[in-house]
């Protein structure tokens, strides 16, 4: 689950937040009091039921967590509701993707399936920003928070790099398809040697969480299952470092 950073800069109360999302605030993520609305009377309750709309309406993560996790996040009286300022700006893959389609030849987008280590995180922008990936697509929720101390560990790279946070990674990855993406899951149960992706096409590339992988859905619908050589005892390599064998070659590859 993610977590919020120490560091990070938060909104809290009904109307503050409201207002945030009115102003056009970049809002990371809203966490609720469990029951948030359910049992307030009068005008609060329509202003709970407000915010929940907006939330939904704006594709704003949020999450329902006890009142003490709320009391931690903020020393005030934050009314049941927290917000958390996202550090970057994000873009919109479904708009991203087909402008690269079209601009680029062979455009190289990264999809972090639930990469949960904040240093993973920053390390894979980092080498993805060296070796010229086009943009980072990374889930609305159960990741590592795009936050200062992930900016800090990419070098800066999280905020020279587009980056697309989205709810619905079949999605994503149907619409890659349709504007001639080859779909790349890198996994160690692949069948074919990462030597062997032609990455000279468009490619939409899928990294695993650290401890499970990609997930069976996101496997299912890719084209090609590329693995790394291991001749060790060790089952698989660290998500960064085996993020930036696939870059590197894509690099190469692509004459860059």
């Amino acid at each position: 689950m993610e977590k919020p950073s120490n560091n990070s800069q938060q909104i809290y109360g009904l109307r503050p937040v409201i207002e945030a999302i009115e102003s056009g605030a970049r809002i990371e993520r809203v966490y609720l009091q469990s029951g948030f609305g359910s049992h307030d009377g009068g005008p609060k309750k329509g202003l709970g039921t407000d915010l929940v709309s907006r939330l939904r309406e704006g594709g704003i993560p949020f999450q329902f967590v006890p009142a003490e996790k709320l009391d931690r996040l903020a020393r005030g009286n934050h009314q049941g509701v927290v917000a958390t300022l996202a550090a970057v700006a994000y873009r919109s893959a479904l708009d991203l993707l087909p402008a690269l389609a079209e601009e680029k030849a062979c455009p190289l987008v990264v999809v972090l399936d639930h990469i949960t280590d904040v240093r993973n995180m920053g390390a894979i922008a980092r080498t993805a920003e060296c070796t010229g990936v086009d943009a980072l697509v990374v889930p609305d929720r159960g990741s590592a928070a795009i936050n200062q101390d992930a900016i800090k560990t990419s070098s800066g790279a999280l905020l020279r790099l587009p980056l697309c946070r989205e709810a619905n990674f079949k999605t994503v990855v149907n619409l890659a398809k349709q504007c001639g993406y080859q779909v790349v899951a890198a996994t160690e149960k692949g069948a074919v040697h990462y030597r062997q992706v032609d990455f000279r096409r468009p490619t939409l590339l899928i990294l695993g969480n650290e401890e499970t992988g990609i997930s069976s859905e996101m496997l299912k619908i890719s084209d090609i299952r590329a693995k790394l050589p291991i001749v060790g005892e060790v089952a698989s390599l660290n998500v960064s470092v085996a993020a930036g064998v696939f870059m590197y070659e894509a690099l190469e590859q692509r004459g860059m």
